[in-house]
């Protein structure tokens, strides 16, 4: 008798999630026993993921905001799709796809339903619209029969916060949502042929020393701080160059109007939008600038350091167990514009330290998050649930 694989649905609030978050993932469970099917938002990269993940896609109505109505639709949709599929396995990503997953699954009585946590949009949050997040969190774990944190100070914050029992939380591997795919972000001769291109395409000299940023262009991020630094760092240096790799978002965390004008006036800021593909743009840059006020654990510092860049970033959960403070890069306080600028100085100015962060990068990352293995380590965990 043949045994069939195990059906598991995997929710996120928006496809791209799919596509970038758990790139590859859900291909590898697929070839290890399961029987993975995607659920999420519509969106432009739903066709896209099918084919990468190897795995079919189901559209929800889920939305990033607060809606209370079209939330209960969505819970009452995922509810029947439960019934209908009856999987062993839901595990959630994301705030409101965990939400909804959580109840949806346990009213359909799916046993066991798991809730990944990679950072919480409530940690920077304040008075009513911190009360509402908190409580939709606790929700989701109290209806998790496990919550995985992809960091381990996100787990000490959380039980601090008593959002749920420490036996109920663990991270898997050293953490991470998907590891680093090691191989891909190392340098190749057609990597550094793009590199060129674009150092040509942007009037970048081989004298310019280059920061880059690559994420969402939104206000938590930390855009203000890195903008007004890099006023303060350049403005004897003309030989300074910051790239802005990713997408502008100003409907819900939108940047103040001086900072979009300083981008857009600025010479010597290149905003270059959502990139494809990052490697080539990291291999253009010196040193990755990482302001962020809020991360589980963030895979930009850890593909940045794979192609050997140091890593300046703030002291928070996540990226301080990414950068090793004088190993591979630097942390500085959260919010602190004055000590992002003297790093970002010191960095540039001591070629020493500079050459013994980037010789570092890459080892520390291979060492810790290498992609094949938290893949093996999750799929045990699923068999660990399983019985």
């Amino acid at each position: 008798m043949i045994k069939e694989n195990i059906k598991i649905i995997r929710v996120a609030t928006v496809p791209i999630s799919f596509k970038t978050l758990l790139k590859g993932q859900l291909a590898y469970i697929r070839k290890h026993g399961f029987d993975p099917l995607m659920v999420s938002a519509d969106g432009d990269e739903v066709d896209q993921i099918i084919k990468e993940q190897m795995a079919p896609h189901i559209s929800l109505p889920l939305t990033r905001k607060i809606t209370p109505i079209s939330d209960l639709k969505a819970i009452y949709l995922f509810y029947r799709l439960c019934k209908k599929r009856k999987p062993q396995i839901v595990h959630s990503h994301t705030p409101k796809a965990g939400f909804i997953a959580m109840i949806g699954a346990w009213l359909a009585g799916v046993k066991i339903r798991l809730h990944t946590v990679a950072g919480l949009p409530l940690m920077e949050s304040t008075g009513m619209k911190r009360l509402v997040l908190e409580f939709v969190e606790k929700l989701t774990y109290k209806f998790s029969t496990k919550v995985y944190s992809n960091s381990y100070q996100l787990r000490e914050f959380i039980i601090a916060n008593k959002f749920c029992a420490e036996n109920k939380i663990k991270v898997i591997g050293n953490g991470s949502s998907n590891g680093i795919d090691t191989m891909y972000y190392s340098k190749n001769d057609a990597l550094l042929k793009s590199s060129e291109e674009i150092r040509n395409l942007h009037g970048l000299s081989s004298e310019d020393f280059i920061y880059i940023y690559v994420g969402r262009v939104v206000y938590d991020k930390g855009i203000s701080e890195l903008i007004n630094a890099f006023k303060i760092i350049s403005k004897n240096k003309l030989n300074f160059k910051l790239l802005l790799v990713g997408y502008l978002e100003q409907e819900l965390n939108p940047l103040p109007d001086d900072i979009l004008f300083e981008i857009e006036h600025n010479k010597n800021i290149k905003f270059l939008g959502f990139q494809e593909d990052v490697r080539p743009f990291f291999l253009v840059s010196d040193v990755l600038v990482f302001p962020s006020y809020r991360e589980g654990l963030p895979n930009v510092p850890m593909q940045a350091c794979c192609l050997g860049l140091p890593v300046i970033a703030t002291n928070i959960n996540g990226n301080n167990e990414i950068v090793i403070h004088g190993e591979n890069g630097l942390l500085v306080p959260v919010k602190d514009t004055s000590a992002l600028a003297e790093a970002m100085i010191l960095i540039a100015d001591n070629p020493e330290l500079f050459g013994k962060l980037k010789s570092n990068a890459r080892d520390i990352i291979i060492n810790r998050y290498d992609q094949k293995y938290l893949w093996k380590e999750l799929v045990k965990e699923y068999n660990n649930n399983l019985g």
